[in-house]
């Protein structure tokens, strides 16, 4: 996705903060100089006004594909947009669909290069990040410059915590001017969670004012990144602020209502979460966080906990374990279980370490009143500098315990 560049400014604010990190050591840019673009977990419209209107678009695709199977092209071109309505319905469904549509080439220990990339992508969206980086170091080993393939790395390696290397990402991109914008975000992302909160966030506000005319799904991302570092950084009206931006730019991102949610319900506004959310229920995660704010207003939610719990079940059944952490919330939070949300926050942590996965594995230890199982989020934290007013209250509360 080709994106505006920052304005001169910003590019020699972050060349000269990349160039200082280089002298720390975070910057391992070697041989070749790979072609990093940005996260790209964010999509996205309303669902059932675009979905219909997707599926039926695509049923010239589908019965081209039936006909034709083996047509690459053809295949991985449904792949895609099958890979595009999951990740925007929140549907698992589709990326079986996808994964079908691949079926020829998908189970080859090297497949065509356009089928390892979407069969990493698909690890990817089932939190199976073991094989998803395995293929993209396949397909990069072929073609390092696969910007699609960096771009995936990046995100799950933010995911997994590992900051140096997802910051070593996304410096190797700025250099290029249509990606200059991503980079940018991806660059102040990584700076905000290990140690340099002040200059991720400075940075990034300075390009989103620089670069007006970039995508609107890239500023829409950008602002609400924004908006979680101010609230890390115990700004609550910068982050309203930010968030505000993020929704006028018109697409209801399911990641920024996620966020949002998040930021009202510490604010004591469940009712806004209300207004926010309550046609949101397809999405578990959204469908969590309206049930939080009903049972903040007194109502009753149960029959949204049932239907969480029941998904909850199914994705146990597929083997998907993307979604733990959720689970654990509910656990806690909803059903005053502390036992059962401190193992399922144990289990997440092993393999998803970005804040809020660290914010229920410290809350749940609390509450279970075991001071230890939160060791490792302790010493994470430690280690990356992580600069969260919330998180920080919860390590106090954490040490307060007996031991």
């Amino acid at each position: 996705m080709n994106t505006a560049p920052a304005a001169p400014r910003v590019r020699g604010a972050i060349t000269r903060f990349a160039l200082l990190l280089t002298t720390l050591g975070y910057l391992l840019v070697a041989d070749a100089a790979p072609r990093v673009p940005q996260d790209d977990r964010e999509v996205l419209e309303r669902l059932p006004l675009v979905i219909g209107g997707a599926l039926r678009e695509l049923r010239p695709l589908r019965e081209a594909v039936s006909a034709d199977p083996r047509n690459l092209a053809l295949a991985t071109q449904l792949a895609r947009r099958y890979v595009e309505i999951g990740r925007t319905e929140f549907d698992p469904r589709y990326f079986g669909y996808a994964e079908a549509a691949l079926d020829p080439w998908f189970h080859q220990d090297v497949p065509p290069p356009e089928v390892l990339l979407l069969r990493g992508l698909l690890h990817q969206q089932r939190h199976d990040f073991d094989r998803a980086l395995a293929d993209l170091a396949t397909l990069l080993r072929h073609d390092p410059r696969n910007a699609q393939a960096w771009l995936i790395r990046g995100g799950i390696l933010q995911i997994r915590g590992d900051l140096p290397e997802a910051l070593r990402h996304c410096a190797a991109v700025f250099s290029q001017p249509q990606y200059r914008f991503a980079a940018t975000t991806c660059l102040c992302k990584s700076l905000s969670l290990d140690g340099h909160a002040d200059q991720g966030y400075s940075l990034l506000r300075r390009a989103l004012e620089d670069a007006p005319d970039a995508p609107a799904a890239e500023r829409s991302w950008a602002w609400t990144l924004l908006a979680e570092m101010a609230q890390r950084r115990g700004l609550p009206d910068q982050a309203e602020a930010h968030f505000q931006s993020a929704l006028r730019i018109g697409s209801r991102d399911r990641y920024l209502l996620m966020s949002y949610a998040d930021f009202l319900l510490d604010r004591g506004q469940a009712d806004k979460v209300r207004t926010l959310l309550i046609e949101e229920t397809r999405a578990d995660s959204l469908l969590l966080r309206l049930s939080l704010a009903e049972q903040a207003l007194g109502l009753e939610p149960r029959a949204h906990i049932a239907l969480l719990e029941a998904r909850f079940e199914a994705s146990r059944q597929r083997g998907d374990s993307a979604h733990r952490g959720e689970e654990a919330r509910m656990r806690l939070h909803l059903l005053g279980q502390p036992a059962e949300a401190l193992q399922l926050a144990q289990g997440n942590w092993m393999t998803q370490r970005e804040p809020r996965d660290a914010r229920i594995l410290l809350e749940s230890a609390i509450a279970a009143r075991d001071p230890l199982a939160a060791a490792p989020v302790l010493a994470s934290m430690q280690e990356s500098g992580l600069e969260d007013v919330r998180l920080a209250r919860l390590a106090e509360a954490i040490r307060a315990l007996p031991p």
